[in-house]
């Protein structure tokens, strides 16, 4: 059961909270870079057409498509803390179906583990919206951005279990990983056990408008197009990048090194972004992400060396980083309380259904047209979302009560 919240807590208890889950963020979070750095990887030895090579990334990311609004209604009846240590079970049994999938050769079994690795996604990309459940409107933001400090660590952990274990079953390459990342899950479990999330009854509430109304707000459809571009953008040109890289004779070290710089710019910037946004304003901070990713794709048609792959990889993690985060503040601001954990759940399958396609698309694209094509599909999305953003910011529509 949930534990109780006790009453004038304030946002001593958001800070709390916030910690538990960076800490949660920090295993959690290192199942994506494992799989990302992997699965194209392992994809290209178990097919012979190279065009599917990143189809079990791409299969991650639907996984968190899917995934969102199961484990918003699970939430809804269990609670928070219950249904995030379900979470952790569904990751480690992602993780060893994953690991027998590549020690078999089987390359429908490891697609089907990578999109159960994308179930237990969906659980900890709601961690961030946890944080602000019992957090004051000034502190939200900072809130949001201290969980996602945890991905700072994540950003080492899921990288580094590749590199030390990548080579401990040499009959199976790449399995030892998966089972790390299972064992990560499970250390997962212990530290939600530490969270003190509001009572189911809270959660559960009814009430509200129709969700077809929120979603038809301006501010809304601005807040939802800017994330789903920022975190889509991010994943189509970080899928591609390992096996960029690999193409053009870099090694799989410097690939997965590159995913590291990567995480680590996804979200160290977060020790700061809750304070810019207060000083500057979500819609600019956003913009400012969104402006980023289009220069990681200016520095991708840059060059091929690994210096440019490197940068085009740190420039588009900050961009992430303050457009995501900048999304994700002005979507809490388009719900009531009561509202929230539909309207959460709306968001990130709109999110997350687009980070899938972009996923899908990236590794045929590579094949077909080489790194610069993905680069210069970066530039019509970007501008889409920073006209919206920038219309909703300068009429300063406000979200009724």
């Amino acid at each position: 059961m949930n534990q109780h919240v006790p009453v004038g807590d304030g946002d001593a208890l958001a800070k709390r909270n916030s910690v538990v889950l960076a800490c949660a963020q920090a295993l959690g979070g290192s199942s994506p870079p494992i799989v990302i750095s992997l699965g194209g990887i392992v994809g290209s030895q178990l097919v012979t057409d190279q065009t599917f090579a990143t189809v079990p990334v791409s299969l991650m990311q639907l996984g968190i498509a899917c995934g969102v609004i199961p484990a918003a209604m699970l939430m809804r009846r269990l609670g928070r803390r219950n249904g995030y240590l379900l979470g952790t079970l569904i990751g480690a049994t992602a993780a060893s179906i994953a690991a027998a999938g590549t020690s078999a050769r089987l390359f429908w079994l490891f697609c089907l583990g990578t999109f159960a690795c994308g179930l237990y996604g969906a659980f900890v990309q709601s961690y961030r919206f946890a944080a602000a459940d019992a957090a004051t409107e000034s502190f939200r933001p900072r809130a949001i951005s201290w969980v996602m400090i945890g991905g700072i660590a994540a950003g080492i952990i899921g990288p580094q279990t590749v590199y030390w274990t990548r080579d401990l079953t040499p009959d199976a390459p790449f399995a030892a990983s998966f089972l790390a990342q299972g064992c990560l899950a499970l250390l997962a479990m212990l530290v939600i056990l530490q969270l003190r999330a509001p009572p189911v009854a809270k959660l559960a509430s009814a009430g509200g408008r129709p969700l077809a109304e929120i979603m038809r707000q301006p501010k809304f459809i601005a807040s939802v197009t800017a994330g789903l571009v920022t975190y889509g953008l991010m994943s189509f040109l970080m899928t591609a990048a390992p096996l960029a890289m690999i193409g053009c004779g870099h090694s799989v070290g410097d690939a997965a090194l590159g995913i590291q710089w990567h995480v680590l710019s996804m979200f160290g910037p977060s020790f700061f972004t809750g304070r810019l946004i207060a000083r500057f304003g979500k819609a600019r901070v956003t913009m400012a992400g969104l402006l980023l990713t289009a220069l990681a794709a200016v520095v991708g048609l840059s060059g091929l060396s690994v210096a440019h792959f490197w940068l085009a990889l740190i420039l588009l993690g900050v961009g992430w980083n303050f457009g995501f985060i900048g999304a994700t503040a002005l979507v809490t601001d388009c719900y009531r309380p009561e509202e929230r954990v539909k309207v959460q759940a709306a968001n990130d399958f709109l999110v997350f259904g687009s980070v899938a396609i972009a996923s899908f698309s990236s590794g045929g694209l590579l094949h077909a047209g080489g790194w610069n094509s993905v680069n210069w599909l970066v530039f019509p999305p970007v501008v889409v979302a920073l006209a919206l953003v920038a219309w909703q910011a300068s009429g300063k529509r406000a979200i009724p009560a």
